[in-house]
């Protein structure tokens, strides 16, 4: 093994190894709760690991052909994998490893993928589709057909709306759940994504591209936020830590590359594997991360560089954000330079309609807006966040409105209570201060309402006030007292 030439206590650490597969490992998982770590490998078995010191290690025997994915469901009580031999299968992560067999596709089986609610799966195969199944009931849901080549990986979105997979037709397609249909693809002209994913808010993805590169996408305007090119090998497998600060890919060069995306630069490079790194996956609490490769190898390190919260974070770069800064990952751009290609990325949008406005209910939040300004309710964060994200709000002296406007609307606010407060007599009362005619014309008006009986009020009596004083109110637009009398009537 290599040596891991890092120092200092908020670096990477090595915590230890595994050797049990005889091929490369293809990819890897953590357990919801962070004690076992479940790897698949060319050598067609899947092994579950237990970090409990002298803790046995179960194979799984089934797969006919190499594994190329394996994903525990969200609640730990199932382990999904896909292999070449054209299956997808559900096992019971026990020593007993009982499995159910699903004869997905009609080529190898690149992917698996579990929505966060656990009740749906996403295949991805070389017969170019994906296809979506029920956890509930076990059976097939439907397909998505676009792809014009191999499909490599396909994953949900946080909030299972979105699905994202990728191909070696050089695109990523956007799809959604609802209509099944693709509703945003990206194309590159260069080289195609092995792997791809969502951040943890699900307002951006992130691919591994065999052209050696990075990149980072806002889904939301679909624009290309940041671009990477730091490995001197195709890039194999990405990982979003948590915070969603954070990306660690694993390459063919034989390294695993650790990107702080706030500040948009490369902070580790890390060399334990001594050939090609295929697969790589933070922990859900993101305090681990373990890797696989061609040398067999299973490492398992411990995080360190993400001590700081992401609260506290989230605070320091607070100042930098602006209300019209363009959208950005957390709305924060690179501070150092990063190499990228000068080409333009293009962006196609499908013949179905794109989101390009938001859907009845959303109003127009989360599009188009700084996303660390939006309201919890707008927020793509859980519920559970929001009391905690309140924090990180402007302060009283960031806010853009002035504190004389502000004093005034409460003066406003005031005035407008009391006018609610008293009856029409009362109202005519307040009315002879701006002027005698409108007021008679209102009495008037109000008798004849009254002469009419007119109970069920089809015609409300503010609508009567709003007509025959609106001159007046004009003539008095600057005065205050005017301006609460206007409000007040407005339906």
């Amino acid at each position: 093994m290599d040596q891991i030439q890092l120092v200092g206590e908020e670096d990477p650490v090595l915590e230890r190894y595994f050797k049990g597969h005889k091929a490369a490992i293809a990819s890897l998982d953590f357990s919801p709760n962070g004690k076992q770590l479940a790897t698949a490998s060319w050598d067609t078995f899947l092994m579950l690991w237990n970090f409990k010191p002298h803790a046995r290690a179960y194979r799984y025997v089934g797969h006919k052909d190499v594994v190329t994915s394996v994903q525990f469901s969200p609640h730990g009580n199932l382990l999904a994998s896909a292999s070449r031999d054209r299956t997808v299968r559900l096992w019971i992560p026990d020593k007993r490893g009982k499995f159910s067999e699903f004869k997905a596709h009609t080529a190898p089986v690149r992917s698996v993928d579990f929505s966060a609610d656990g009740q749906f799966l996403a295949t991805a195969s070389e017969d170019k589709s994906i296809k979506v199944w029920s956890m509930y009931r076990q059976r097939f849901l439907y397909s998505l057909y676009r792809h014009t080549h191999w499909v490599r990986c396909a994953k949900f979105s946080p909030d299972g709306r979105l699905i994202v997979s990728c191909s070696e037709d050089k695109t990523i397609k956007i799809w959604d759940t609802t209509n099944k249909q693709c509703v945003n693809n990206f194309s590159d002209s260069v080289g195609f994504a092995n792997f791809v994913d969502f951040n943890p808010s699900g307002t951006c993805i992130a691919s591994a591209g065999s052209d050696q590169t990075v990149k980072v996408w806002d889904v939301r305007v679909n624009k290309l936020l940041q671009h990477y090119q730091v490995h001197s090998g195709g890039v194999n497998c990405i990982s979003f830590h948590p915070s969603g600060n954070y990306l660690i890919t694993a390459s063919s060069d034989g390294t695993l590359k650790i990107l702080d995306l706030l500040e948009g630069r490369l902070i580790y490079t890390l060399q334990g594997h001594t050939g090609p790194v295929f697969t790589v996956s933070f922990s859900k609490g993101g305090e681990l991360f373990a890797s696989g490769g061609a040398d067999t190898q299973v490492l398992l390190w411990k995080t360190n560089f993400d001590e700081l919260p992401s609260k506290g974070l989230n605070k320091r770069n607070l100042k930098r954000l602006h209300f019209d800064s363009p959208p950005h990952l957390l709305d924060i751009y690179p501070r150092t330079p990063h190499p990228h290609e000068e080409k333009v990325e293009t962006v196609e949008t499908t013949e179905t309609s794109g989101r390009t406005l938001p859907d009845k209910g959303e109003e127009a939040c989360g599009y188009f807006l700084n996303p660390s300004l939006l309201s919890p309710e707008c927020s793509p964060t859980t519920t559970k966040k929001k009391t905690e994200d309140m924090s990180d709000l402007p302060c009283e002296s960031q806010r853009s409105i002035p504190h004389a406007v502000t004093d005034a609307l409460e003066h406003i606010m005031e005035q407008l209570n009391v006018l609610t407060q008293i009856s029409p007599q009362g109202l005519w009362r307040h009315l002879t201060d701006c002027e005698k005619e409108p007021c008679e014309n209102l009495e008037s008006s109000y008798d004849l309402l009254k002469e009419n009986h007119v109970k069920n009020h089809l015609v409300s009596f503010s609508n009567i006030v709003l007509c025959v004083t609106f001159p007046v109110f004009i003539r008095h637009l600057f005065s205050l007292k005017a301006i609460a009398l206007f409000t007040s009537c407005q339906i």
